[in-house]
């Protein structure tokens, strides 16, 4: 059945075809039908940040912007969710066509631009969904807030998703939003991420709750870059990094028709230098902060490479698009064989 809708989606235009699989998704749990398509996953319990998730296995930000299909996104067998990027006020995002698939090399590009309802449209979407397990929100900065500026809207977004959410995610690096790739600069993040983990200890008093703080990074980052960003992680104490983000650079689209299209590239292109900044974060970050590993994952196998190179968990979004809801299970299931190998291996090696 998912075959078919997939066909059927791929003929649409991107950004009308994502929007009527958000909403036949919905449709098809409020009437009963998300438990018909419950997949039957192997058991891989994963407790990290401080939170348990069933599986580690989680749907990246961007998919279910607004909030408007946790729910039903959850019966897919995903082990957590993550919603946003939400911005204090809503906005339109950039103009359309702004979604370019490039099927050929299971990628897409986009340029949205923090589309979304706004911190209001996400907190009453949140309010009326069930979903009781791990939920992640993604916060970002509006478009027309000045960089100087940008910590009053994390701020903003901090405070009113703090109770709500899992482990909230600060989201700057997207390359949609003009400049905002320069807060991950040293001193621009250093400021950024101080004043949210402070608030992050007053809101934890007052609501007698624990809320991680994780950072979104890119994948076009230099090492001295990443040595930056990882000292003010490590001198900080946030709790995790995503790694990462989409890329600006073409690599593995080069000769597509698409590749002058401006925006993020996501997808099966991304997944090496995805890869290789997840492994350079792991090798310079302390190892109490958890990776979780996004960018490129359209196979099981490509879920345990991220998991080899130092991620804990990980995440989705345009395979979701290529692959559908088997892609879950499949990640799921390769992950728990290799635990199961190792740990096979590890009881042989001791007797």
């Amino acid at each position: 059945m998912f075959a078919l809708a997939r066909r059927a989606l791929l003929a649409l235009d991107p950004e009308h075809a994502h929007k009527l699989t958000l909403r036949g998704l919905t449709f098809g749990e409020s009437v009963g039908l998300g438990t018909l398509f419950q997949p039957k996953l192997a058991a891989l319990p994963t407790d990290c940040l401080g939170l348990h998730f069933p599986n580690p296995v989680g749907l990246a930000a961007g998919f279910d912007k607004n909030a408007d299909a946790v729910d039903a996104l959850a019966k897919l067998g995903f082990g957590f969710i993550e919603v946003g990027t939400v911005t204090p006020k809503p906005q339109a995002g950039n103009p359309k066509p702004r979604i370019f698939r490039v099927p050929e090399a299971l990628a897409v590009i986009n340029r949205l631009g923090f589309n979304n309802a706004g911190l209001p449209g996400l907190l009453r979407n949140l309010e009326r969904t069930r979903f009781t397990g791990v939920l992640g929100i993604n916060i970002g900065k509006n478009k027309d807030t000045d960089n100087a500026d940008a910590v009053n809207d994390y701020l903003q977004c901090l405070h009113a998703v703090y109770a709500r959410a899992s482990y909230v995610t600060v989201n700057i690096s997207s390359p949609n939003t003009q400049g905002l790739r320069a807060l991950q600069g040293k001193q621009a993040l250093q400021a950024l991420i101080s004043e949210l983990k402070d608030a992050q200890l007053k809101l934890g008093a007052q609501h007698a709750k624990h809320t991680p703080l994780l950072l979104k990074i890119a994948p076009d980052l230099s090492e001295a870059e990443l040595d930056d960003i990882a000292q003010v992680i490590n001198d900080v104490r946030i709790e995790g990094v995503i790694a990462t983000n989409t890329t600006i650079a073409r690599d593995g689209i080069s000769n597509s028709p698409l590749a002058g299209q401006q925006g993020g590239l996501s997808g099966a292109p991304l997944r090496v230098s995805a890869t290789r900044i997840l492994a350079a974060m792991r090798q310079r970050l302390h190892s109490d902060v958890t990776l979780v590993g996004t960018g490129g994952i359209c196979s099981g196998a490509d879920a345990q490479e991220k998991i080899q190179a130092g991620a804990s968990l990980v995440q989705f979004y345009t395979g979701m698009i290529y692959r559908g809801p088997v892609l879950i299970a499949e990640c799921v299931d390769v992950i728990a064989a290799t635990r199961m190998q190792s740990k096979s291996s590890s009881v042989r090696a001791s007797t």
